[in-house]
């Protein structure tokens, strides 16, 4: 097998092997790690190249703010024992990355840009994922809230939240399956 083969076969390992990871451990990934992950996101098909990602690794104090505003949310929706639990389990989170697009006037020209930021967003994933790192992807009412935006120093005006990425190492990985390809594949002539 050819260098490029070879190549092919691994990436397609990592593609088919990568989970959405619930549970972390407590260790906290490595810094250079993760902005070697993030200097690769931005590498991702973009239309006009308008590069419209923003990335906002969280520290304690801004990780701190965004569980609090969750917390009150999840108090004001579910009560005071739910609003408990998920401030535990946020508080778990070993690292934390806000995903956002910047807006645009013309809705065609945002709709690609947000599949773009999508696609960063699963560039990260995998990146992560071959060092041994997993991922979750969540887009919950917290990241719409104005006070969200507040919380990370970003303008709600001028972008929109693509996803808040926990990231760290799983302490577990969920097995997982796809449909034949057959099922979802249509040969148009």
């Amino acid at each position: 097998m050819d260098n490029t083969a070879a190549d092919a076969a691994t990436l397609a390992r990592v593609i088919e092997a990568r989970r959405t990871i619930h549970d972390f451990t407590a260790d906290v990934p490595p810094r250079e790690l993760v902005l070697a992950a993030l200097d690769h996101a931005r590498w991702v098909p973009n239309h006009h190249r308008t590069e419209p990602w923003r990335f906002y690794l969280l520290g304690a104090t801004a990780v701190a703010r965004i569980v609090e505003l969750n917390t009150e949310l999840v108090r004001a929706k579910s009560g005071d024992a739910a609003a408990a639990n998920k401030r535990q389990r946020w508080l778990a989170m070993p690292g934390w990355l806000v995903v956002t697009c910047r807006r645009s006037e013309n809705p065609d020209t945002e709709r690609e840009d947000y599949a773009a930021c999508s696609c960063a967003v699963h560039n990260f994933s995998l990146c992560l994922w071959a060092s041994g790192l997993g991922t979750k992807w969540s887009t919950g009412k917290v990241t719409r809230d104005p006070r969200f935006f507040a919380a990370i120093g970003a303008d709600v005006e001028r972008e929109f939240t693509v996803g808040l990425i926990w990231f760290g190492y799983p302490q577990a990985v969920p097995s997982q399956t796809r449909r034949p390809l057959a099922d979802v594949l249509h040969d148009v002539g």
